[in-house]
């Protein structure tokens, strides 16, 4: 199976493709999809227009009861070339990528951090961030927040 990204160019046809049934109609044909086969993988397809394509191989499947569970195994990776900086790096908040939370869809983007973040020096978060750690407009929020036995 491949997981295609979606962001926000593609949030309408996504939301479209998961809410009509394809039995009368071409949902692709109707949306202004394409497909290519998928990285490393035999019988699956991705979709040209997504920014990034992951390619899965499934490993096991946990039935839960209400669903199922699949694990699986990343085997291809293909990622649109603005996506990618100087050093190959992959730049995800360059996709504009969206979040499906309750019913609705949000663009993604803002950068809240970084891993350990919440305990860094001052010098390391500022170089970082790109900001003075003492205008972390998060810690504020953390600070009115009851503590419920959590740091903050």
């Amino acid at each position: 199976f491949v997981i295609n990204l979606v962001n926000k160019q593609l949030a309408k046809s996504c939301d479209y493709c998961g809410v009509k049934s394809g039995k009368d109609e071409d949902k692709f044909a109707s949306c202004g999809l394409s497909y290519i086969k998928a990285k490393n993988l035999d019988y699956a397809y991705s979709i040209v227009e997504s920014p990034v394509n992951i390619s899965c191989k499934v490993k096991q499947v946990i039935e839960l009861g209400s669903h199922d569970m699949f694990i699986a195994e990343i085997v291809g990776v293909t990622a649109d070339q603005y996506l990618l900086d100087e050093n190959g790096k992959l730049c995800l908040d360059k996709a504009k990528l969206v979040s499906y939370n309750h019913g609705e869809y949000f663009v993604l983007g803002e950068k809240l951090g970084f891993f350990g973040y919440s305990v860094a020096s001052k010098e390391v978060f500022e170089n970082r961030m790109g900001y003075k750690k003492e205008h972390d407009k998060y810690k504020r929020l953390r600070e009115q927040q009851p503590k419920k036995g959590k740091k903050y």
